[in-house]
Parts: structure tokens; sequence; C-alpha cells
């Protein structure tokens, strides 16, 4: 659809000039097939790398080449609808930029645009930095609906480490529809505080502060693209031993979501005896989602507060655990992985942490005291362990799908311990598998040992102790290798 810019001002009194169309994409990256815009090149070729600067806003939407005998201007023909507002705001401030494009029979097509230092050349400024941020969240976001591509619509922005309330104002004024629409007005409202002489300077600070927080969150679609299967069954087998029933079962959720595009409705719960591996399981499913993830460490909660923040009106308040674990991961699109969910219940401050779990886990959207506004939770996956359900409250269980985690049998230990605690152990300590050898006896006295423990952690910390006992005795004694008995096990580990 034809795009009536930024060319006329209110003394020219003229009908705006439109020279370019614009197209929708959602490409995540920019190429001369897939431009960021299209410039004129009837008249002439431009070289692959051409500096210059986007023409004034009282001018057409135009480019300005500096060309050694001075500069030469070509129009804009299409442009990326998620581009405009940038374009626009690079033109109304003669920034002068390096395009980086194509001569092709449609026109030069741009696919990159830098920074340069003022007074032209093609030195980059120190500010092509924050251009190239707003640059890779535009592309990371989708393109405008139809009726929202009209300019006078464009108010708002996105992330990056913003801190400053002139380069928040930039990012909104250039990339504002990357955000939801309600973090927009929130936005909006609290630029506006930031900026006010009328509220107190403490009013200010947290202002400008929740929005540079707000900022550095990509709020990101909440389509997920297909996992592979079987890629996904390689990362468990590496991560996790036997366990086909878990297997199974996460196997399962990848097929959903290769079929709805979309998370679960529900979380998993894994729960089993300490040791069990239940943690691992969890980073092993954030490594197939290829999501970022954050924990929450139930037992260490024992106030609300806590996960909701603290309200403004304190001088010393902050944003909550959840926020912060939004602001952490830098998208909106994350892993929770919530330690001990059984001793959610336990609470000693005024209130229950379970009861602001319950509103992260419907996936309804969160609201933090400090922000002061609903964070949008439906690209939020939780992952939760536990010991004991029975200590876990029903509304909570209801959230998830549980899986129940077994232990591992006294053969199932033994290949663990022999075929990955103890080679993973000698691969860290630079240590040779014939150096340190374990008689199949003295394995059975190793499992013999920690029969009455759940888990796998007993082993591993005798791994790392008998594989330390031998790089000792190697180093020190100057023996080649070290051969463990039933006899030497049972003495080394007490």
């Amino acid at each position: 659809m034809p795009v009536f810019d930024f060319n006329n001002t209110p003394e020219e009194k003229k009908e705006p000039v439109c020279t370019y169309t614009t197209f929708r994409s959602n490409e995540p990256e920019a190429s001369a097939d897939k431009p960021i815009l299209i410039l004129d090149n009837s008249a002439r070729q431009w070289n692959h790398h051409s500096c210059g600067v986007f023409e004034n806003p009282v001018k057409r939407t135009a480019f300005e080449f500096k060309e050694e005998g001075g500069t030469v201007s070509a129009d804009i023909l299409r442009i990326d609808a998620r581009f405009t507002s940038l374009v626009k705001w690079l033109g109304e401030h003669r920034i002068s930029v390096r395009l980086s494009g194509e001569n092709r029979p449609e026109g030069y097509a741009v696919y990159r645009i830098r920074e340069t230092a003022f007074g032209g050349g093609t030195k980059l400024s120190a500010e092509d930095g924050f251009l190239q941020f707003m640059i890779e969240r535009l592309l990371a976001s989708s393109a405008p609906s139809e009726d929202l591509e009209d300019e006078d619509q464009v108010e708002n922005g996105d992330e990056m480490k913003l801190t400053s309330l002139q380069s928040i104002t930039d990012f909104m004024t250039c990339a504002g529809r990357t955000l939801p629409d309600n973090i927009q007005l929130w936005a909006r409202r609290n630029l506006a505080v930031a900026r006010s002489a009328e509220v107190s300077p403490e009013e200010r600070r947290h202002a400008q502060r929740a929005l540079s927080i707000m900022m550095n969150v990509q709020w990101k679609h909440h389509y997920f693209e297909a996992i592979d299967p079987k890629e996904a069954r390689r990362i468990l087998d590496e991560e996790l031993y036997g366990m086909e029933k878990v297997k199974q079962r996460i196997i399962e959720t990848i097929i959903q979501i290769n079929r709805t595009h979309t998370l679960p409705a529900y979380g998993l719960l894994l729960v089993g005896p300490a040791g069990t591996g239940k943690s691992q399981i969890a980073y092993a499913v954030a490594r197939i989602l290829k999501l970022p993830w954050t924990t929450l460490d139930m037992s260490s909660i024992n106030d609300p507060e806590q996960l909701t923040g603290s309200s403004r009106v304190y001088a010393n308040a902050k944003p909550g655990i959840i926020m912060e674990a939004f602001s952490i991961a830098g998208e909106s699109n994350l892993v929770f992985i919530i330690n001990e969910l059984d001793k959610a219940n336990s609470g000693k401050g005024n209130g229950n942490p379970a009861d602001v779990l319950l509103t992260l886990l419907d996936n309804l959207g969160f609201t933090d005291n400090y922000m002061e506004c609903m964070v949008p939770t439906v690209g939020v996956y939780p992952i939760a362990t536990a010991n004991d359900k029975s200590q876990i409250s029903a509304p909570l269980m209801s959230r998830f799908a549980v899986i129940d985690i077994p232990d591992y049998t006294a053969d199932e230990k033994k290949v663990i311990f022999s075929q990955y605690a103890l080679p993973k152990v000698l691969k860290r300590m630079g240590m040779r598998s014939e150096e340190c050898i374990v008689t199949d006896e003295a394995l059975d006295a190793v499992i013999e040992k920690y029969a009455d423990t759940s888990g796998i952690r007993d082993l591993e910390q005798a791994a790392e102790h008998i594989a330390a006992n031998a790089l000792y005795q190697i180093e020190v004694d100057g023996v080649e290798k070290v051969v463990f008995t039933p006899e030497t096990v049972r003495e080394l580990l007490g």
C-alpha cells in the first residue's frame, strides 16, 4: 500500500510526495534478495557501499548519496513496513549512514544500514551499536498490520540496555510496534512521568528505571518453530541414562509443539527422590527448546514480594525475581525452572508464594508491583521439580503434567558410574581411561557402599574421589596406572 511519508510541513501546505510503497515482511535477516528498502537506480548504478543521509522530512523520500562531485539523490521505491519509522528518524536527525546494497533490475536493494561518524566518511560512529540494536529488534518483530502502517500511528519502541531517556525515546519512536499493545501504552505513560517536572525526583527515577528494564526485554511473538524429534532424543540420551518413560513423555511434548507451534498449556512437574536428575532433565528440555532458562528456588522464597516486587512508593523499591528473570534473559520466551515446588507453601511473610506462582503458570499475564504493568507470559514454559508431591497444593498440581522420576536400580547405577560419571571426571582431569581402572568387583563395592542412598550424586562424588586418588598416585608416587580393587575402594570411600 502507498504510504504518505514525512515530506510535507504545515508551512508548505502541499500534498505529500509519495515515492515509495511498503511491503510486508517477517524475514528475520535482511539480504539483497530480502532487502530493507529499494532505491531508484534507473539513472545510475550505486556502489556496493555508499554513504550519505536520508533526506530531511521536508524533502522527498529519498537518499542523498555523497559522491566526489557533490550529492546525488535517489528516491526510495519500496520499503519494508517495519522500517518506515526508522528511516523517518534517520532523516529527521540527518544521521550519516553507510548503505550496503546490490544493484538489481528493480533497483538498488539495501540490506544493511550502518551509522558513520559525524562529518561524513566511512568510519563508523560510536553510536552505530544503538542503530544496529534497533535494526536487529525490528527484524525480529512481525510486520505491522496494514491498518497500523500509517506513519501517524507510530509511537513507541522496544529494548537493549537502554538507560538514558533520549535513547529510550528514540527507540520507542523507531520500533514502537514491536511492543505488545498494553506495554506500548504503559511505556508512553512512564516516559511522561520520567520527563515531568511536576513529580518528585524519586518518581522520575523509578519511571526511568522501569522503562529501562522493560525495554531490555525482546517481546517475541509466540510462534515456535518445529523441533527435530531425533535431535531432541539425542540430547536426552546424552544427558540421561535410561528413563525411557520420561524421555517418551518429553518427546510427546515436542511433537505437540510441532503440530500447534505453541507451547503446551501445561508445564512439566518432575517428582522423584533427591539426586535422580530432575534438574538435569529440566536443563535438557530448555536446551531442546532452544530457550534461555532461569531458576526459582522456592525453598529460599519466604515472601510473595520477592516474586512480585515492591511498590514504587518506597525509596528502595525494586522489581521481583520474575521480572528480573525476563530482564536477564533479554526476551519474553524462556523456561522457568521452579526448584522444590513442594516448599512453595511455606511462606513466612505476608502471604503465600504459591499463590503468586498460579498467575505465572496460567499464562494470562503476570503483574509486577514495581513495573505496574501486566507482563505477557504466554512464551513462558514452566518446569518444576519436587521430592514429595503430597506437599503441593491441588491448584498448583493442576497446572502441570506430572512425570514421576523413579530411582535407579543397582544395574543402572553400575552403567551410570562406569560409562558416564567416571569417564566424565577423567576427561575433566585430563586423564586417560587406562590410568584409572575400576575392576568389576570394585564397581560392585562402590554400588554396595551407596545401596541405601537415592539418586546418583553419591556415585558422582565417588567417581571424583577415585579419579583424584589415582591422579595423586600417578603424579606423586610415579606409578603409570592405578587399579582399584574392592579392598582399596572400601578403604578410600570409608
